[in-house]
């Protein structure tokens, strides 16, 4: 499938994913429960909560690409049989929510893991599972990061309008949330969809309200990676979206706040950042500045299997092309090339 092609058919059925939900299957199930099928109680619930944030650290700090298959062989090799399993209706709700963060998850790395059509497409049904069974169980907060991963799928793939329509849906499920982190992911998330649509009010509207919640003391964890959504996060995603603006200042002090303030400690994620920083430096002339962000970049980013990643080294090797007399550029694009081969 060529990727114009592509994107049509997964901007479609990205939207879809709206209306997947059936909001009495697990009313259903505990009155239906097929003979011979296993018990499941909280138990079996912490298990695949214990295995999400174990499986999700190890993806955060060395990228998507490691140990996909592991989260894609527990979620159908064991946690499979118990979503068929006997279970009260509370039990369900916590175990449909947990395998949604689990699908999520996995949809997540697939994203992460390369720029194919398949993994594309596997990714964006991923999160479309991930979104319905986060709907059948009743939890808002799980259903809008699911639809964020849509959106941020299709703001990637440039179908700009269909990821304004899935990031007003992220703001409308988490608009009764009463956790200001999540709320700021959500309104992030339009305002970054917004800003790659040109659309400068929209966005900017969007972008204040994210950083008003982000303000706001932080809610006791919940389930969805939303919860976590820290201040750190908060201000690399919001430097990116002020650099698509046009507001560098702003965009390099958002992301020095990402780094030197918030401090954050994933390797995948500082890599992401010193990336970009790169970028904005050397868009506002400080070539020394970029080169000496890019070497940052570089000592985090070996050894990581992230597609964004693989595309920021090959965008800052190219952007270096022009500086090849000076002697450092050169050594950076070399150390790059070491990396990517």
């Amino acid at each position: 499938m060529e990727r114009r092609e592509f994107i049509l058919a997964s901007s479609g059925y990205a939207l879809s994913a709206l209306g997947l939900p059936d909001m009495d299957s697990i009313t259903r199930r505990t009155k239906a429960t097929l003979p011979g099928a296993v018990r499941v109680g909280q138990g079996e619930v912490a298990a695949v909560r214990h295995m999400v944030k174990a499986l999700g650290d190890s993806a955060s700090e060395l990228g998507g690409g490691h140990a996909r298959h592991l989260a894609v062989r527990y979620l159908t090799q064991d946690v499979a049989p118990w979503l068929e399993g006997r279970f009260t209706e509370a039990t369900g709700r916590d175990l449909f929510a947990a395998t949604s963060q689990l699908v999520h998850l996995a949809g997540w790395m697939a994203q992460d893991e390369g720029d194919t059509p398949e993994l594309r497409g596997l990714a964006q049904r991923y999160y479309a599972h991930s979104f319905r069974l986060a709907a059948e169980a009743g939890d808002p907060e799980l259903s809008a990061t699911a639809l964020r991963g849509l959106a941020v799928q299709c703001v990637d793939l440039g179908y700009r309008a269909e990821a304004v329509q899935l990031g007003e849906a992220c703001v409308e499920y988490g608009r009764n949330l009463d956790n200001p982190r999540a709320v700021a992911y959500y309104e992030a998330t339009l305002a970054n969809a917004a800003a790659q649509d040109d659309d400068r009010r929209t966005a900017t509207k969007h972008l204040a309200l994210s950083e008003t919640a982000i303000g706001k003391p932080a809610a006791a964890p919940g389930n969805s990676w939303a919860a976590h959504y820290s201040p750190g996060r908060w201000a690399h995603e919001s430097g990116m979206i002020l650099a698509r603006l046009g507001d560098l200042d702003a965009a390099e002090e958002h992301l020095h706040l990402a780094l030197d303030i918030h401090g954050l400690d994933r390797r995948r994620t500082r890599a992401i950042v010193f990336a970009d920083l790169g970028g904005v430096r050397l868009r506002q002339g400080d070539v020394d500045g970029a080169l000496a962000t890019w070497r940052d970049f570089l000592d985090c980013a070996d050894g990581i299997r992230s597609v964004k990643v693989q595309a920021a080294l090959q965008d800052m090797r190219v952007r270096l092309r022009r500086y090849d007399g000076v002697p450092e550029a050169r050594e950076l694009r070399e150390r790059a090339a070491r990396i990517t081969s």
